[in-house]
């Protein structure tokens, strides 16, 4: 079973257990004759894919109802493999959602690391720090670095940790979270697993 994960700038296949990336900019889908199921947050890669009967858009077979409108399919899955706990997806954006007993509860969007660094740095060329994941955050900071680091940290720390519940860290940077978040379980490939769980549940293979 071919899975494809696509996002704005790659897409991200899964092949048995065999993990790849192909750059949005030079992969040719029609290169693959082999049935993929994907799910889709590119528009433009959408209006291609639909015309080639070997990519199969399983997003159609999810109960929206569960979910609002305008959320990201890349969260719907990953709420869809999640039956319990708060899923943290650490990208370009950093998402938090709750789900209690398979059900999505809500959740909220955050700046990614990149985005964040970029912002500090744009307010003034002294408070260029990479963030200190490895500070101590029940200690106010006495330095630069800390101290934007606690202000970014500190309060998703907070919230992600105020449900009591089960976290799982998910994303680009899930393991730079796991350092805040040592009880988290890290799953990378969260997102494939709901994918696997619609499949089976809609009955496409």
């Amino acid at each position: 079973m071919l899975l494809c994960d696509i996002g704005n700038t790659s897409y991200d296949f899964l092949d048995g257990d065999k993990n790849y990336k192909e750059s949005v900019k030079t992969f040719d889908p029609k290169r693959v004759k082999q049935k993929v199921f994907y799910i889709c947050v590119n528009s433009k890669l959408k209006e291609i894919l639909k015309d080639l009967p070997n990519w199969v858009d399983i997003s159609v077979h999810v109960d929206m109802k569960n979910y609002y409108e305008t959320m990201g399919v890349d969260r719907v899955f990953a709420c869809e493999a999640v039956s319990e706990g708060v899923i943290v997806d650490a990208g370009s954006a950093v998402t938090v959602d709750v789900v209690k007993s398979s059900t999505f509860e809500g959740g909220f969007i955050y700046p990614g690391i990149k985005m964040m660094e970029q912002t500090y740095k744009n307010i003034s060329p002294v408070l260029d720090y990479s963030f200190n994941f490895e500070l101590n955050l029940d200690i106010m900071p006495k330095n630069s670095q800390d101290a934007i680091s606690y202000g970014y940290l500190k309060t998703l720390y907070l919230e992600v940790i105020s449900h009591g519940m089960k976290i799982f860290l998910t994303g680009g940077d899930a393991k730079k979270f796991a350092q805040i978040f040592p009880h988290a379980k890290v799953d990378e490939g969260l997102i494939f697993k709901g994918m696997k769980k619609i499949i089976k549940k809609a009955d496409l293979c």
